[in-house]
């Protein structure tokens, strides 16, 4: 009889239990301002995991990572709770936080080979998302020789062999997989891909290969050029070597004048103007002219060495005269044209009528950075004067 009476006081507890539910409210409730917030604190509904699980804050997520990491617990059991921790990151696309408990789970040496594979792949995954494609092709490899017909590996190291266009490689993984899976879409797909690019690369290749032979040819062609008119190509001096004998005046002009090279034909100016041998078998240079006294310059890209000076200088200062020329003394009759010999510090007087080649051919005239180039002064005037009277002139 006993016992009914204590079901009857316990019925009778629930029942005033709930009833004060309709009175009052229960204090430990979600409140309409913070359900939200505790609920994100329950492990079950919670978007993101913590950086770091503080034991006072989360309770339970510090309970379920004790479990996680229990030592009793055989390798296979860690092995692939951190298998599924390590999915929990990939799905937040917390893709380091994914390798660090893959990493973890391999690390434990489980004698299971399906979960050992699953980790790496799974890891090759993570990898491939942070573009370390060959950190995943690595892990793709190593899942492959556990089970060679795995075909996520498989995918993955074809994909990771696209992504580092080794294009060879990656048909041979779709090879091996299609073998083991020959009506996989996706190893189908990839293996049009890489054959396509495979085909591509290739064909660029070839035409990189032809275009370096053709400007090979057309290099050593104008070389041949330059020297059979015997022109000389100026480089910058190199240092003396260290415990070498400084070199006297004829020595250095020596080693400045290097063997006839295309460097030496790479014009400093901005436009990238570079000599040409034409069809007809003239050299195009590319001309600079300096005018000291207003601190300017002209460009021409192209001057046939076949040309005279006077032929560019009559179409520069023709009917229209630069605007830096105030005074019109600019006129062709009335200019003087020089190059210099730095290293004689001597100015040589040209005579505008004077075929390019021809002036080119002077013994003293050095083409610097593959780009001849001329002083220009009014003759007579008081700056041509002064500039010429520091210099030592030669006429041609």
């Amino acid at each position: 009889m006993a016992s009914p009476a204590l079901h009857d006081d316990s019925d009778d507890d629930m029942d005033e239990f709930m009833e004060r539910f309709k009175t009052q409210k229960y204090k430990n409730a979600f409140s309409e301002s913070n359900w939200e917030e505790e609920f994100a604190k329950v492990p079950m509904f919670m978007k993101t995991a913590p950086e770091e699980i503080d034991p006072q804050t989360h309770p339970d997520l510090a309970c379920l990572q004790s479990i996680i990491h229990d030592d009793s617990r055989t390798p296979e059991e860690h092995a692939t709770s951190l298998k599924n921790e390590g999915n929990e990151y990939f799905k937040e696309k917390n893709y380091k936080k994914a390798i660090v408990s893959y990493t973890a789970g391999l690390k434990r040496n489980c004698s299971d080979q399906d979960v050992n594979t699953i980790l790496l792949t799974n890891r090759a995954a993570a990898h491939f998302h942070l573009g370390n494609m060959r950190s995943a092709l690595n892990d793709a490899v190593a899942a492959k020789k556990i089970k060679p017909d795995h075909l996520k590996a498989l995918i993955r190291g074809a994909q990771c062999c696209m992504e580092l266009r080794n294009f060879a490689e990656a048909l041979q993984w779709c090879d091996v997989g299609l073998k083991a899976h020959p009506t996989d879409q996706k190893l189908q797909e990839l293996r049009a891909a890489a054959d396509k690019r495979k085909r591509a690369a290739e064909r660029d290749a070839r035409k990189a290969m032809a275009k370096e032979k053709k400007n090979r040819s057309e290099g050593e062609a104008l070389l041949a050029a330059i020297k059979e008119r015997g022109i000389k190509l100026l480089q910058p001096k190199k240092p003396p070597k260290r415990g070498s004998d400084s070199e006297d005046e004829d020595g250095g002009s020596a080693a400045a004048m290097a063997d006839l090279v295309l460097d030496s034909l790479s014009s400093q100016e901005a436009t990238g103007a570079r000599v040409f041998l034409d069809e007809q078998g003239s050299l195009h240079w590319p001309v600079l002219f300096l005018y000291p006294e207003h601190q300017q310059s002209d460009f021409i890209s192209a001057f046939c060495d076949g040309s005279c000076v006077m032929d560019h200088l009559a179409v520069m200062f023709g009917e229209e005269l630069p605007p830096w020329d105030a005074d019109r003394k600019y006129l062709p009759k009335n200019l003087q044209l020089f190059f210099e010999d730095q290293e004689k510090e001597t100015l040589y007087q040209v005579d505008p009528q004077t075929p390019l080649l021809k002036v080119l051919q002077h013994n003293r005239c050095f083409v610097k950075a593959g780009t001849p180039s001329f002083i220009v002064l009014v003759k007579e005037s008081s700056f041509c004067k002064q500039f010429l009277t520091a210099k030592k002139v030669q006429r041609l």
